[in-house]
């Protein structure tokens, strides 16, 4: 390996370091520029897309069940998430020192990964919710009642909160004095620890374990949750009942797709050596790429939706009675 650059004081290689710097992706300045645009129109899109679902359900009655509360809810952790990384990442595009304190860092680190499991935890209840409605019709209504939903919702918020808080003061414990130069667009915590001037490979177990349990028993819920609602589907004598369900299935699985097959890559071994480019473009796809097409893959495939939507934008046009 070539040697770390050394971007510190003198003071501070002796004591710990009091910021780090974000590389991002290096370029001329005029390409750091296209970048700042091309981004800034991504997150502008992004939050557009995901905010209309929001406003959808909440303004229209017929979306007031709890498959669309849990995706309004959705769609709003989606806004919260891309904004922990994206805002600093358009800084940092016209910034030539590319700066972050070590207090900003690791509050970015934690929240970026506390809605990162907030979304494994809603994709499980949205899962859990599919599987309810299309396998246990009959008992659906009294199973997921109001109160049920609610505590849903409240538990997606809530868990990742609690679950990553170990992780990020374990690692903001570790001894830093020097490099700090995080080759990332984000306060990742492989590098993160990569940059700790002792391996602390119980730290580094603990991360993997943590990892390892979250999104594998997740992924492994969601996989056994729909190849359930598979099943029921399958059986279905209608052919526009298996469409309809089909269809709603469909939209979940894509985003479970996009969202576990990245990050499994990247998180579930921290020591497995990616190289640099791949990691930024692979935490680039599920950090970015994949809350800017969430709208999309939901309501495209989504009648009602598509219908609330275009009461939202004031498109549909109004029949009013005599």
């Amino acid at each position: 390996m070539s040697s770390r650059p050394m971007n510190v004081s003198s003071t501070e290689t002796t004591n710990s370091v009091s910021h780090f710097i974000l590389m991002g992706f290096p370029s001329s300045p005029e390409m750091q520029l296209l970048y700042f645009v091309l981004f800034s129109v991504v997150y502008t899109l992004t939050l557009m897309g995901n905010a209309a679902i929001v406003c959808a359900v909440r303004w229209d009655p017929r979306l007031h069940t709890p498959m669309y509360i849990f995706l309004g809810n959705f769609s709003l952790l989606e806004m919260c998430y891309v904004t922990t990384t994206v805002p600093n990442m358009l800084a940092n595009f016209l910034s030539t020192s590319k700066s972050i304190s070590f207090v900003s860092c690791f509050t970015q680190f934690y929240f970026f990964f506390s809605f990162g499991c907030d979304e494994g935890f809603f994709l499980c209840i949205m899962a859990f919710d599919r599987y309810l409605a299309i396998c246990r019709p009959l008992y659906y209504p009294g199973i997921m009642t109001k109160q049920l939903y609610t505590g849903l919702v409240i538990f997606g918020w809530s868990c990742g909160f609690i679950l990553f808080l170990t992780p990020v003061v374990l690692i903001s414990q570790l001894p830093y004095c020097g490099p700090n130069t995080i080759n990332h667009f984000v306060c990742d915590p492989v590098p993160l620890m990569l940059l700790s001037c002792s391996e602390d490979t119980i730290t580094q177990l603990i991360y993997s374990t943590f990892n390892v349990i979250f999104m594998i028993g997740t992924f492994l819920f969601i996989l056994c949750s729909y190849a359930l609602v598979i099943v029921a589907v399958l059986r279905m004598p209608s052919a526009a009942s298996k469409y309809k369900a089909f269809s709603t299935c469909a939209s979940h699985l894509a985003v479970v797709t996009l969202f576990y097959g990245s990050i499994m890559v990247m998180y579930v071994s921290p020591g497995s050596g990616h190289p640099v480019q791949v990691q930024k473009i692979v935490t680039l796809f599920y950090s970015v790429i994949t809350p800017l097409c969430n709208p999309l893959i939901y309501s495209l495939r989504n009648k009602e939706m598509k219908t609330a939507l275009r009461k939202v934008f004031g498109t549909e046009i109004p029949v009013h009675k005599i």
